[in-house]
């Protein structure tokens, strides 16, 4: 089908959620509640880095209203399998769900308590009893690379291309990406820059905060309700911290209030479900805002250095990065995306990249927007710019001299394929904005950048079961969450394949009792993988009718076609709708199914031009014009499309002027309210130009 075949892909129709999200009719994690519910509370170290000598919940567990005390002792019991030095993602989730012998951010939990109110819950952790020996905390991920460095994890060693040190350190991993020769590539080049980088540990900024809801029946049943990028994730995390069979664990996606990453992990679930094994009721547990930059995992702070040669004629000759990211308190920090994209809008034969995976007194760190790149491709299109400027080059011709094609080999040794790198940066070229002079005002400075972004895209599986009504509707069962507004972009590739309206679906979100197994929504892969899926189940349900009307009309099933929503057969058609109330007529309930693992995944690639003003007096900076051109592919709802764009961009403006962690020598963090932790408003984020390319 080609696109000018299109009647449902590429428009714009009202979202599915879009009444009840504007209503505030959507139901949400922190909105559900069970008859009998207990209300549970969260004891978090107020040490960045201590042993835990003892732990006393005696007192608590007899207060007024208590039901039940939990700590780590009330997780089973599991060696770990990962091999001598490594702290695998396994090991590393039990350890940080419930501190054991150690606590290793300020507010790392170890304790949690249901109770009959959110206020005696609260006044019951003061009762908890705890003894530390506190130890020196490492914030930086330079002073924690030091071989004199205090040490998160005594065991820890690091891991080179396979192989391990064999002293402990706070280093995890030493990832490796080179080709060519870089020395002589610089020896070729006719000017080298080498510059130093770092960026702050921030949050992803969601608006809900974490929230689970744990019901534990006597039967071994266990349901859990929370806001989550991925239920069948939350499930198979049960499953292994709990060791639970995940035929016994049901996970129902509530709407979800944000996530951009930080919700591929659910650190209140796990609590919650201990909780409410052991009072017998269900339990719900809601992070405050405090809790939720203190406990969850932030996007990583990184060091970066970056030496760049490149010729007179502008051609890259040589490229050296080396990037340090941090893990937080347990070893996976999103260093390898880190690597993989830094130089992914670029051909450069000669080039090596070192990453270091490396553990700090901050909460574990998690996926943020593209995992990795933002930080990376931050401190190498500093010195692209810097390099085009000092030889003379416009910033976007000096790019496209040296963009990526199809056909080029990336750093990680895939080759490209069809991609849309030049035709992003000829967009922005051409771009009003680019176009337009930027002229200085009295007491202000005024700049314009420009960067080009690549990143990977995702696959991996997903699920659709799409069930055809009487009145030729289809019911829509998927297995992704909606991250925001991808119910319907995969409905409108189930509605397209099948010829009818997007509005004749109902796309739901299932939960993991109800579909076969999904990915997470994340990666930038549901309405590329979950819609091939929707495809998939779609043709499945139009051989199913197509089967059923053969039968009826007594006639083979290769004389009969679906075309435009009709259903064709020697020259006669019924419609969509009256072949659906000829099936039901019947007694034909069909279904198509359709669980999806798509190859060929694309890449994206995106030039941002940006025109900031300084304040000559304060220092103040002021972001007056945005525009972003990117390789979207085939725009399937394009108002999602420039959303997440959008989206994207203010989140940038945030990390580049205000958003930090900010902690003390002792690792307090000090600015745990939205009032210190500074995000953009409307009034910090101009209008934003998007081209779609």
């Amino acid at each position: 089908m080609s696109g000018r075949d299109l009647q449902v892909v590429g428009t714009s129709p009202v979202r599915h959620d879009g009444v009840d999200k504007v209503t505030g009719r959507a139901i949400f994690g922190v909105d559900v509640a069970l008859p009998a519910m207990l209300h549970g509370k969260v004891l978090r170290s107020p040490h960045a880095h201590a042993r835990l000598r003892s732990i006393d919940t005696r007192r608590a567990a007899a207060a007024e209203g208590v039901h039940a005390v939990v700590t780590a002792q009330d997780l089973p019991h599991r060696k770990s399998s990962d091999p001598p030095g490594v702290i695998g993602p396994s090991q590393a989730k039990r350890l940080n769900v419930l501190a054991h012998d150690k606590v290793l951010y300020e507010g790392h939990a170890i304790a949690a308590v249901a109770a009959s109110s959110p206020h005696l819950a609260e006044r019951a952790l003061q009762l908890i009893e705890t003894e530390y020996d506190i130890l020196k905390p490492v914030l930086d991920v330079r002073a924690a690379m030091a071989s004199d460095a205090p040490l998160l994890h005594e065991e820890l060693r690091t891991e080179t291309v396979g192989e391990f040190a064999d002293e402990p350190s706070n280093v995890a991993k030493h990832l490796i990406f080179e080709e060519g020769d870089v020395e002589k590539g610089f020896a070729a080049a006719d000017l080298v820059i080498e510059r130093e980088f770092s960026t702050s540990t921030v949050h992803q900024g969601y608006i809900e905060p974490q929230n689970a809801l744990a019901d534990w029946s006597p039967d071994g049943q266990l349901v859990i309700q929370c806001s989550t990028q991925g239920h069948f994730g939350v499930r198979a995390e049960l499953s292994d911290l709990l060791d639970w069979p995940p035929s016994k664990i049901k996970v129902i996606p509530a709407e979800i209030g944000g996530g951009f990453g930080g919700k591929l992990t659910n650190y209140l679930a796990p609590p919650a479900a201990l909780l409410s094994r052991k009072s017998g009721r269900p339990v719900k547990l809601t992070m405050d805002r405090a809790e939720t930059l203190r406990g969850t995992g932030p996007a990583p702070g990184t060091f970066a250095r970056v030496k760049m040669g490149a010729t007179r004629a502008g051609r890259i000759t040589a490229v050296q990065v080396f990037l340090a990211f941090e893990a937080g308190g347990f070893p996976g920090s999103s260093v390898g995306g880190g690597c993989n994209t830094a130089l992914g809008p670029y051909t450069v034969e000669n080039f090596r990249i070192d990453g270091y995976d490396v553990v700090v007194n901050k909460p574990k760190s998690q996926a943020f927007r593209a995992p990795g790149a933002p930080q990376a491709e931050f401190a190498v299109e500093s010195v692209v710019d810097e390099l085009s400027g000092r030889l003379g080059f416009d910033p976007i011709e000096f790019r496209r001299l040296n963009a990526a094609k199809e056909g080029d080999r990336r750093s990680n040794g895939t080759v490209h394929g069809v991609i849309g790198h030049t035709e992003t940066l000829e967009a922005a070229r051409r771009s009003d904005h680019y176009q337009t002079k930027l002229e200085d005002v009295p007491g202000f400075k005024r700049g314009r950048g420009v960067a080009a972004a690549f990143w990977t895209n995702g696959g991996g599986t997903s699920s659709v079961r799409c069930r055809l009504n009487s009145d030729g509707g289809v019911t829509m069962h998927e297995s992704s969450p909606d991250i925001g507004g991808t119910r319907t972009s995969i409905a409108m590739q189930l509605a397209e394949t099948l010829g009818i309206p997007v509005e004749d679906v109902n796309p739901v979100v299932a939960d993991t009792d109800s579909i076969a197994v999904g990915g997470n929504a994340a990666g930038s892969r549901t309405t590329f993988a979950t819609g091939w899926a929707a495809i998939e189940a779609a043709r499945d349900l139009r051989e199913r009718m197509i089967e059923g009307l053969a039968e009826v009309w007594d006639v083979p099933v290769d004389a009969i076609s679906l075309e435009d929503g009709r259903f064709r057969r020697d020259g006669t058609a019924v419609s969509f709708k009256d072949a659906a109330g000829i099936l039901d007529d019947e007694g034909l309930q069909l279904v198509g199914r359709s669980t999806a693992s798509p190859s060929g995944v694309g890449t994206t690639f995106a030039t941002h031009i940006v025109d900031v003003e300084v304040d000559e007096e304060t220092g103040k900076v002021k972001v007056i014009r945005y525009t972003a051109a990117q390789d979207v592919g085939k725009a399937v709802y394009p108002p999602y499309v420039e959303g997440q764009i959008e989206g994207g961009v203010a989140q940038g403006i945030g990390w580049a002027l205000s958003e930090e962690y900010v902690y003390d020598s002792d690792g307090q963090l000090r600015n745990a309210s939205l009032l210190d932790y500074r995000m953009p408003t409307s009034l910090d984020v101009p209008e934003i130009e998007t081209i779609m390319v």
